[in-house]
């Protein structure tokens, strides 16, 4: 039986409105409100065939952030909308001291308040369970940490979900530890990675690739296996990625939010005046440019803006290739126009940088460039009325975990064109439901569009059968009710394995509360010194 779930997401600005865009926030919110929905839904319907009248809970635990800004992250305990019993519960942050830290934290600064976090979240949780969980989920590497300082205190099945591992999405990062860590401190990362999937009981992917990667790359989790930070500690058998913790359940896209183009009777017709107006309006402090042909189709990229995502990458691409520019406008939802009202340092860079972009090469005729969007039943049908022009969704990132954005974009049965590196690679299958790009090629890329492009020209019945192939991937293996159906049978088949298999496990135990409280405390204190 399952009838109580705690869900950790500390880092970020965690709520239901006016965050995605914000600085560290963006998919894994998404994620986890579509994750908390699908499993209310399942919990309730298994409770039922079991002949038990009781209702499910789940608890979302997060940090509470004072200065919150028009967000509601300063609010202790928030209702989920969707649900009957699902909450978010926060926990602010408190220094050395015990005084709460009331500004947002960059994800890879949170790592000397995690510890207290974690003792008062559990308290704060068992208060509002009446007892312990049935399975605590972690996300992302701090979530995973806490989550792994909870089970052991608490004894009950831990499951964990990274969405994203920082190790390969920098180049020889390890290696260079020292050099990044000022900025990073990978050192405290990667430790806290090594316990949490190490203390697991079994760990969700949304694809292969980021359990063991590719001919071409290595996976996510892979490149714990073996690995050196040179002064610090050598790594001889980090994860066996060969464990049978491992699962790969892949998520889905809300399907009363991002449905076809082609449902007419459920589109937002009321919200059509608004996104015609973001999207050929007048340029004003969150929006550049003015696109002068309304004809042309319209590539579309919505995302963070950091260096990862690459959408800079993209518009440098675009800019230098005029057969495309004639083809097709770019709109692009990303970060702030605005670098003075961004936190985050390496948004700010980015924003800067795209400014110079299209002050270089004079693009405020064919690229559109607007702030990020929460609300995400605008975004739905903002991507129905990207449809509706026969544009494309571009994913241009260096690398995805999985990219939750991607999916999106094919529920509406719009065409995407994105990354070969990380989740895009499994979820589109080339030239029938969307195409790869490598991100290492821009003059590839734009030739791959452009190609497209050409041939719905001459066949209009081309596009029409990549927006049908897409949609069609996403109804056979991308929807929340798949999801939570074998995440809850996860949960039973890997809790009664931890009852019955919990001697076994006492010395790997014991090594890594030495490794936490003599390498990973040290270090997370001297961060906050």
């Amino acid at each position: 039986m399952v009838s109580r779930l705690a869900i950790l997401s500390p880092h970020g600005y965690f709520g239901q409105s006016n965050v995605l865009g914000l600085p560290d926030t963006g998919g894994q919110v998404v994620y986890i409100l579509d994750q908390v929905r699908a499993l209310e839904k399942q919990m309730r319907r298994d409770l039922h065939e079991q002949g038990l009248d009781i209702q499910p809970r789940i608890v979302v635990l997060t940090r509470l952030i004072p200065d919150a800004g028009d967000t509601t992250c300063n609010q202790r305990v928030e209702p989920i909308l969707g649900t009957e019993n699902a909450i978010i519960l926060r926990v602010p942050f408190r220094n050395e001291n015990g005084e709460v830290v009331p500004q947002w934290i960059s994800r890879f600064e949170v790592w000397p308040y995690l510890e207290r976090f974690a003792l008062e979240a559990e308290r704060d949780l068992v208060a509002e369970l009446h007892g312990r969980p049935d399975l605590v989920i972690g996300n992302y590497s701090d979530g995973n940490l806490v989550a792994s300082l909870m089970t052991q205190r608490l004894g009950v099945t831990q499951c964990n979900i990274a969405h994203a591992l920082e190790k390969t999405k920098y180049l020889f990062s390890a290696l260079n530890w020292e050099e990044h860590d000022p900025e990073y401190h990978f050192s405290c990362q990667f430790t806290a990675d090594l316990i949490a999937m190490n203390t697991a009981d079994f760990i969700i992917t949304s694809t292969y690739q980021e359990i063991a990667g590719t001919d071409h790359g290595v996976g996510q989790y892979e490149s714990y296996q073996t690995f050196t930070m040179p002064g610090l500690y050598r790594v001889l058998q980090g994860i066996n990625v060969f464990d049978p913790k491992f699962n790969i359940i892949s998520p889905g896209a809300d399907a009363e939010v991002y449905f076809p183009y082609t449902d007419t009777e459920r589109r937002l017709s009321t919200l059509h005046d608004d996104i015609d107006e973001l999207i050929y309006g007048a340029a004003d402090q969150d929006a550049r440019g003015e696109l002068a042909d309304r004809e042309k189709p319209l590539l579309f990229a919505m995302s963070r803006l950091d260096h990862i995502k690459n959408v800079t990458g993209f518009v440098k691409w675009y800019a230098e290739c005029p057969e495309l520019q004639e083809k097709a406008n770019l709109f692009l939802v990303a970060g702030v126009v605005d670098p003075e009202k961004s936190s985050d340092s390496e948004e700010q860079q980015q924003c800067k940088l795209m400014h110079e972009l299209m002050d270089e090469y004079e693009l405020d005729h064919c690229v559109r460039w607007v702030k990020a969007c929460s609300d995400r039943n605008f975004n739905g049908e903002l991507y129905r009325c990207i449809a509706d022009k026969r544009g494309a969704f571009i994913q241009p990132a260096l690398f995805e975990a999985f990219g939750l954005t991607v999916i999106e974009a094919m529920s509406t049965g719009l065409p995407v064109f994105a990354t070969c590196f990380g989740g895009p690679f499994e979820i589109i299958e080339d030239g029938t439901s969307g195409f790869h790009i490598d991100p290492n090629r821009g003059d590839a890329v734009v030739r791959k569009i452009c190609d497209f492009y050409e041939r719905v020209e001459k066949d209009s019945s081309n596009w029409d059968q990549i927006s049908k192939g897409a949609l069609d991937r996403v109804e056979a293996a991308y929807t929340w009710e798949l999801y939570a159906s074998r995440l809850l049978k996860l949960t039973r088949i890997y809790g009664f394995w931890k009852h019955i298999s919990n001697i076994d496990r006492q010395e790997t135990r014991r090594y890594l509360e030495m490794f936490y409280g003599l390498l990973y405390r040290p270090r997370a204190q001297k961060i906050e010194a």
